[in-house]
C-alpha cells in the first residue's frame, strides 16, 4: 500500500485514546523521551464524563474532566504531542504500522491501543431510535435535563449506583432496575444512595422487556409487576449495565481476542503483534475492576514496554517502510 507522499509524519509511538490509560501512558512516554503522539478521540474517555472522581490516590475529590485535563498537562510538559480526531483505520508492514485520522497520516514504531469502551444497550426495539429522546447512557450528560422529573435506571452496578447519587440532584424520583436479587456497589457509594430516602426505589429481580414511545420515551413495560402493574411511566431511561470493549480498530492488525472479547495481553501489556500493546478498558487485565487507576497502571506498563521495544529494534524497521512509501 502507498499513502501517496513522500514523507509521513514519523513517530516512535502513537498512543490511541485520551483516558486514563492513554493519558498515563503520554506521561510516561514523554518521560522516556520517545517522539510520542497521542491521538485523542473524545477525550477523557468515560472518566470525563463521570461527575466527581473521589478514589484516585493523591487527588482530592475532582471532576473527572478536570482530571483528565491534568494528566494531559502532564504529558504536554514532558514532550508528548496531542492531536484532536478519531483513527479511522490502522495497517502495519513488519514492526511498522500506519495510522489514518480524518485529516493526517501517520507512522509509528509501536503503537499503544486504549481505545476504552462503549456503554453496553438492552437491545430492545425503539432503543436506538429513542437514544437521546428519552433514553440515554450518560447521567452526567443528560441528567440536567430530568430536573423535578422521574426517571429510571437500568444496573445495579457500581456505575450506576453512583450515577443515581449524581443525579438526584436533578430528579424528582427514580427507579433502579436491576436483575439480581440486590444491587452491588462500593459501600460508601450504597450508603449515600441510602441517604436519598424514598427518592429513589429499587426494583430487585426485574429487566425492562419494552421501551415504548413515538417519538419520545413515555413508558417503559418491566418483566415483573410493581405496584400491580407491569407499565411504568417515567420522562427518562438511562442504562447503565457495562461497556463493550471497542477492539474493531485493533483487529485490523490482527490482534488477538480473550473469550470475552477484550484485547489479549500479557503481563507487560504486550498483544500477540510485535510493537503493538493495550491499556484501559480493551483489555480485561483486572476482571470486572475496572477504575481510573487500573487504566493508569496498564498505560504506565504499556509505556514502559512501548519504550523498551523501540530501543531494542534500533531505527531499522520504520525507516525502511517509509522510503517504501514514498
Amino acid at each position: 500500500m502507498c499513502f501517496g507522499f513522500i514523507l509521513l509524519n514519523m513517530y516512535d509511538l502513537i498512543i490511541i485514546g485520551s483516558g486514563a490509560a492513554g493519558l498515563a501512558a503520554g506521561i510516561y512516554a514523554g518521560r522516556y523521551r520517545i517522539k510520542t503522539l497521542l491521538i485523542e478521540g473524545e477525550f477523557g474517555g468515560e472518566t470525563a464524563k463521570a461527575g466527581a472522581i473521589a478514589n484516585y490516590p493523591g487527588v482530592i475529590p475532582l471532576d473527572g474532566y478536570e482530571l483528565m485535563k491534568l494528566m494531559k498537562e502532564q504529558g504536554k510538559k514532558v514532550g508528548t504531542e496531542f492531536k484532536d480526531g478519531f483513527v479511522k483505520s490502522i495497517t502495519r508492514q513488519g514492526h511498522c504500522f500506519f495510522i489514518e485520522t480524518e485529516k493526517e497520516k501517520f507512522q509509528a514504531k509501536t503503537v499503544i491501543f486504549a481505545g476504552g469502551a462503549e456503554h453496553r444497550r438492552l437491545g430492545l426495539q425503539n432503543e436506538d431510535a429513542l437514544t437521546g429522546k428519552g433514553v440515554h447512557y450518560c447521567m452526567t450528560c443528560d441528567g440536567p435535563i430530568y430536573t423535578d422529573k422521574t426517571i429510571a435506571m437500568v444496573g445495579g452496578g457500581d456505575s450506576s449506583v453512583k450515577a443515581l447519587n449524581l443525579g438526584a440532584e436533578y430528579f424528582k424520583k427514580a427507579y433502579l432496575i436491576t436483575m439480581e436479587k440486590e444491587i452491588h456497589a462500593e459501600p460508601i457509594n450504597h450508603e449515600h444512595l441510602k441517604q436519598k430516602g424514598d427518592k429513589i426505589e429499587i426494583l430487585t429481580e426485574t429487566q425492562v422487556k419494552e421501551i415504548v414511545g413515538d417519538k419520545k420515551l413515555e413508558k417503559i413495560i418491566l418483566t415483573k409487576p410493581f405496584n400491580g402493574s407491569s407499565e411504568l411511566i417515567v420522562d427518562g431511561l438511562f442504562i447503565e449495565i457495562g461497556f463493550k470493549p471497542n477492539v474493531a480498530l485493533a483487529q485490523l492488525v490482527g490482534v488477538e481476542l480473550d473469550e470475552k472479547g477484550y484485547i489479549k495481553t500479557d503481563n507487560m501489556m504486550k498483544t500477540n503483534i510485535d510493537g503493538f500493546f493495550a491499556a484501559g478498558d480493551t483489555v480485561n487485565h483486572f476482571g470486572r475492576f475496572k477504575q481510573d487507576i487500573t487504566a493508569a497502571a496498564m498505560g504506565t506498563v504499556a509505556a514502559t514496554s512501548a519504550y523498551e521495544d523501540v530501543k531494542a529494534h534500533g531505527v531499522d524497521a520504520c525507516e525502511l517502510h517509509q522510503s517504501a512509501h514514498a
